[in-house]
């Protein structure tokens, strides 16, 4: 399957205990996301695109509201690095 460069990064950072969280407007509507890692950094290459991306193939998913965070399929769906856990 091809993974662009951000969305490797992100798969990445989600499979080490990242997460995604909205940026909501007042009226309520997604204006962006922020891929948070583990150690709390924020991640610059996660955008709207991005995250509806990996959203479509079932690579990350939101379990009763909470923020998201990678699956099964998408630890598959990611390539190895010698930094991942």
């Amino acid at each position: 399957m091809n993974i662009s460069k951000h969305e490797q990064r992100v798969l990445h950072a989600l499979a080490q205990g990242g997460l995604i969280e909205f940026i909501r407007a007042e009226n309520g509507r997604v204006v962006a996301v922020e891929c948070v890692t583990r150690e709390g950094w924020k991640l610059e290459g996660c955008s709207l695109r991005v995250f509806r991306r990996l959203r479509r193939m079932r690579w990350i998913r939101s379990r009763s509201g909470g923020p998201y965070r990678i699956t099964r399929d998408g630890l598959a769906a990611v390539r190895p690095q010698l930094d991942n856990r």
